[in-house]
């Protein structure tokens, strides 16, 4: 008898969703239809490829590599950001020429401008975006600052849904004012005063924050079929896009957002114990969070930006104590739940790879910024699959025979005996388009398994 998906363990999860991937389905749930047996052929190669990176295995071939941008593909097709955010079209079109002009592995689709409407509708005050605070041709800035009161921990440890409702997105998002006046839900309980939960739903402004959500909610919808259609016809045209969604480390869901770098910094010495309480009361938000994510998508690779863990910004001993046991814990709950983590070691990790490479052997893949690469292979990628380490930096200003020769280096390093995929270890924006090809191409060449 088929074992039932609870019934399975995190290997046979991890088998069923490559599975899955390697036959990829229409939103009907009908198969996709490849352009050509050359693309279908091209498509499945990259997932094997992937997959045995993913698990610490050589491919058949060659090493696999993909392109991590931010804006580069818009801006490399003659946009200004600005408008891969408010023509959407447009924008599928410049991800679909990168796709073909570089023709790596894997890629994570043409959602990273995001749709600028949808931000406005809302007025998000979270960030800074083209033309709203920030030139066209620029990215998007985040603005930093403590949209949580340093008094309000218990607010957020008592009910973590009401106070990001009623709290947190008023303070973040100009339309949803509206939320400040709405009761907790538990208060609905039996007919006796009942309706007196619902008066503040007849209030103006109340009414004025579900119009707004009616009306971005039909932009964001807009937005996600073009970029879904984008995806579909990327795959059939043998580009895989295996990105499921994204979560977040416990400790940086409070210091990113909440609480922002000054005000946690703070809380460590101030009040340790709440914030402790706090990371562990969004512990299962987080997994939740990711794992529905690859539900929605059906795909299993679960983004996971990592900030306020680098080098300098925690001691050894705060790094133990306040990030590692609850970011490790939600990748534990990802890859129980059929997920594949796939965090970012932004910037310097190098001290922490004696304690982060304590992770299951298989289950995850990490993208190295600046981290030595030797370090990271002799210590987490016993474990682990290993994706980048190209400098953002170098394909801005180098040479191409500078950044083959860095490639190169890095093949010898962490890619010869399998588990690591060629990549750069940075979003980036701004690049030089033979620079680019030059890493996309000594990956397809030098990478090959003798």
């Amino acid at each position: 008898m088929e074992k039932q998906w609870e019934e399975m363990t995190a290997d046979e999860k991890q088998e069923v969703q490559f599975q899955k991937l390697l036959s990829p389905k229409d939103p009907e749930g009908n198969d996709i239809k490849f352009q050509s047996t050359e693309a279908e052929a091209a498509y499945k190669a990259s997932i094997t490829r992937i997959k045995d990176a993913i698990q610490l295995k050589k491919t058949p071939d060659r090493i696999p590599v993909t392109i991590l941008p931010s804006m580069f593909p818009y801006i490399d097709a003659g946009m200004t950001v600005e408008e891969a955010m408010y023509d959407y079209d447009k924008c599928a079109a410049a991800f679909k020429k990168f796709m073909l002009e570089f023709k790596p592995d894997m890629n994570i689709g043409a959602s990273a401008p995001g749709p600028g409407k949808f931000y406005e509708i809302l007025g998000y005050k979270l960030y800074k975006w083209p033309g709203h605070g920030v030139p066209p041709e620029h990215s998007y800035q985040c603005v930093e600052g403590e949209y949580m009161k340093p008094e309000e921990y218990d607010l957020l440890l008592m009910d973590p849904s009401f106070y990001f409702r009623n709290f947190y997105l008023p303070r973040v998002f100009g339309a949803l004012e509206g939320f400040t006046m709405l009761p907790p839900l538990t208060g609905i309980l039996e007919m006796y005063g009942l309706a007196f939960n619902f008066i503040p739903y007849a209030l103006p402004p109340v009414q004025g924050t579900f119009k707004a959500l009616f009306e971005a909610g039909a932009e964001a919808l807009k937005w996600a079929m073009v970029m879904g259609g984008s995806d579909l016809e990327l795959k059939s045209l043998g580009f895989p896009n295996i990105l499921g969604g994204f979560t977040k480390a416990p400790f940086d869901v409070i210091g990113d957002t909440l609480r922002g770098t000054r005000g946690i910094m703070m809380d460590m010495y101030r009040q340790p114990d709440k914030l402790l309480k706090a990371v562990e009361a969004l512990l299962p938000i987080m997994i939740g969070m990711g794992i529905g994510s690859m539900q929605q998508t059906g795909n299993p690779l679960i983004f996971m930006p990592l900030h306020k863990g680098a080098d300098g910004f925690l001691s050894d001993e705060q790094f133990e104590k306040f990030y590692w046991p609850t970011f490790k814990a939600v990748m534990m709950g990802l890859i129980e739940g059929g997920c594949i983590p796939f965090p970012a070691l932004e910037g310097h990790w190098g001290s922490r790879l004696k304690v982060i490479q304590d992770v299951p052997k298989g289950k995850t893949a990490w993208m190295v910024d600046q981290t030595d690469m030797a370090e990271a292979k002799k210590t987490l990628g016993k474990n682990a699959c290993l994706i980048g380490n190209v400098p953002s930096s170098m394909l801005g200003l180098a040479t191409p025979d500078e950044v083959i020769a860095y490639c190169k280096k890095l093949i010898d390093t962490a890619g010869k005996d399998g588990g690591y995929i060629m990549s750069n270890g940075a979003f980036f924006d701004g690049a030089k388009a033979e620079n680019v090809k030059a890493m996309v191409d000594t990956a397809k060449e030098y990478g090959v398994y003798k």
